[in-house]
């Protein structure tokens, strides 16, 4: 029997010529990745960035209190997926299917919102996810972990 890890907080995508993400209510996967979002049809195993509310927690146990989205991620969950081995799937509502590729290294631009960001952040800051099964998921959905 599945069991529900968690849910999806909120959801984003980057514009093209912005670093601002922008929140939806939902998005469609395909596998290209998010549509709409400036990262589609790039780099499949790159294509969705997942990032846990642990890291804005962590930031803000830290003196440094950000806004959801500054992280740059496309899915906030309210749990945290960072040991989640590559391969290993989520499904999110009823029908999408997403795979873990890969770990997110944490980037530079970080250390415009603070200095301290990218080191505190380096093992806490988001994976990255490719679309087995496409569909539409909206904020609320349920998450499932099924193993690899």
């Amino acid at each position: 029997m599945m069991q529900v890890s968690g849910k999806v907080v909120k959801l984003f995508v980057s514009q093209l010529g912005s670093s601002e993400r922008l929140e939806q209510e939902q998005l469609f996967l395909d596998a290209k990745g998010i549509v709409s979002d400036k990262f589609y049809d790039k780099d499949m195993d790159r294509s969705i960035l997942i990032t846990a509310i642990d890291s804005y927690q962590l930031a803000e146990e830290n003196g440094i209190a950000m806004r959801y989205g500054l992280l740059g991620e496309n899915i906030l969950i309210d749990f945290n997926p960072y040991a989640l081995a590559p391969g290993t799937q989520l499904q999110i509502g009823e029908t999408v299917l997403i795979e873990i590729s890969q770990p997110c290294t944490i980037c530079n631009h970080l250390s415009v919102v603070d200095k301290k960001l990218p080191k505190l952040l380096k093992e806490d800051r988001g994976i990255f996810a490719k679309t087995i099964h496409p569909g539409t998921i909206a904020s609320g959905d349920p998450i499932t972990i099924l193993h690899a």
